[in-house]
């Protein structure tokens, strides 16, 4: 029989994640939101809680959680504010998990540990300027000079760029791959701030996440060391796609937590606002809604608790994952709707939170996969034209 039930060690997380982000976190979060402001003061509070290592074992800093625990984190800060989720996704996501799952024992001490300890914090740098959904348009490179790669190029919409330590970040290393195009001449690497020739800044002109630091990065024959290629020359665009996966999770995951906050927000205010004499609660199409609203929480929950079930035990998930993300995603870009016509003329103003839900929610139906490229990835699945094939490195399963 399937348990659907947390395990005490999860519920006793759920409980304290939720606990310090009403407390911390959300009394505070209107204003940073109103202020374009990210609070760095918020990263150590996510160490001290074992959240930048979450489901990196011990032995390398880290908590020792299982993957659906990560689910869990990311689904009540994003309860919160989808930019807490997002440190989780890019910082846990898909840097740490590829570390730990392609990285060389050198690597991971060096950069894995710190990193999970929250001492470094990290981020993942793919898209550019002119290539987001296609990889194949990236044009950073990396030119090999003895033991040394040199790489040149700029990358966009890069959370955490002006915040971040260390960056995962993809080039092509085969200049005759790159004018086919053929990915296998994508390599990835691990770049500090510091390396001469890195400079980054951030994006003031953003509509959602406010609260959160995204920008862009640009290389300027900044010199890598060869010991900072993560696996093999050639098996970045595997890598790129693997990181992937982990960082759709968490944003399945926090997406729905964002339907939760608007389920939730929803409520409160449809017993609380009287039209025609009676509560807006008590008319049907405002119980449609929220309605809804339940129906998509419950089902992204079962979805993300699917696939993370598959990582606990080894098991490849790109599928359920990638199903995972897109259910979720657009599940909650449709409550955030819901949940601001539910409040009326109300949620069209800053009192409310379900204002800054509806700017937020739209980020995630875009990035790590649009909608768009989810629904013909799950229609290949179906119609046989897609498959999942093994790669040399597998995300490890869960031990106990």
């Amino acid at each position: 029989m399937l348990d659907f039930d947390l395990t005490e060690e999860q519920r006793l997380l759920e409980q304290s994640v939720r606990e310090w982000g009403a407390r911390e976190v959300a009394p505070k979060i209107h204003d940073l939101d109103r202020e374009h402001r990210f609070d760095r003061n918020i990263l150590p509070q996510m160490a001290k809680l074992g959240l930048l290592g979450c489901s990196v074992p011990v032995e390398y800093g880290g908590a020792g959680m299982d993957y659906v625990s990560l689910g869990i984190v990311s689904e009540e800060l994003e309860y919160v504010d989808t930019s807490l989720r997002v440190i989780m996704s890019v910082h846990a996501g898909l840097n740490c998990l590829s570390l730990l799952t392609w990285g060389t024992e050198d690597q991971k001490q060096r950069y894995l540990v710190p990193q999970a300890q929250g001492h470094k914090i990290a981020t993942y740098g793919l898209t550019e300027p002119a290539a987001g959904s296609d990889v194949r348009g990236i044009q950073t490179v990396a030119v090999k000079k003895g033991d040394r790669y040199y790489l040149t190029g700029e990358k966009m919409w890069i959370s955490l760029a002006d915040v971040a330590d260390n960056f995962l970040v993809f080039a092509w290393t085969d200049m005759e791959k790159k004018k086919q195009r053929d990915p296998s001449g994508i390599s990835a690497f691990i770049l500090e701030r510091a390396f001469k020739g890195f400079s980054s800044g951030t994006l003031k002109e953003k509509w959602g996440i406010l609260a959160g630091n995204t920008g862009f990065f640009k290389m300027e024959d900044v010199e890598v060391p060869e010991t900072n290629l993560v696996g093999k020359p050639g098996e970045g665009f595997k890598i790129a796609m693997f990181a992937l996966d982990q960082g759709r999770y968490t944003v399945a995951a926090g997406a729905t937590g964002l339907v939760r906050a608007c389920r939730d927000a929803s409520v409160k205010y449809a017993k609380e606002r009287k039209a025609f004499g009676s509560a807006i609660a008590e008319y049907q199409l405002v119980k449609e809604m929220i309605a809804q609203m339940e129906s998509d929480y419950q089902a992204a929950r079962l979805l993300w608790l699917r696939a993370g079930f598959l990582k606990n035990n080894g098991r490849r998930n790109t599928r359920e994952t990638g199903l995972a993300k897109w259910f979720a995603t657009v599940a909650s870009e449709r409550a955030a709707g819901d949940a601001v016509q539910v409040h009326g003329a109300n949620g069209y103003s800053d009192e409310y939170p379900v204002g800054r839900f509806y700017r937020n929610c739209k980020g995630a139906v875009i990035y790590e996969g649009t909608r768009e490229i989810h629904k013909i990835m799950q229609a290949d699945y179906v119609l046989g034209f897609r498959q999942d094939r093994p790669t040399r490195c597998e995300l490890p399963a869960h031990k106990a």
